[in-house]
């Protein structure tokens, strides 16, 4: 972990504090950035499963019946069935 030094606003550190429940400010800094980093992760997580979602739900596909029951004279619903012998 590096060091750095930086000026920090009293007032947002003193409500920072109370909100986390830390006692100095090394602990609050760190807390707060800990906090941002994984909203941003679940954030990111959430966008990834939606997308997925949407893909998956394709509704118009799902209510194309020819795009997933496919007709017996086609021969494509189970291997050597609907061709002629």
């Amino acid at each position: 972990m590096g060091k750095t030094l930086i000026e920090i606003d009293d007032e947002a550190l003193a409500v920072a504090q109370d909100a986390f429940g830390t006692t100095t400010k090394k602990d609050t800094v760190n807390r707060a950035l800990r906090e941002v980093s994984d909203r941003v992760k679940r954030h990111e997580a959430r966008m990834a499963a939606e997308r997925l979602a949407v893909e998956a739900l394709d509704l118009d596909a799902l209510t194309d019946k020819a795009t997933y029951r496919p007709s017996p004279a086609t021969g494509h619903d189970e291997p050597g069935r609907g061709q002629a012998a």
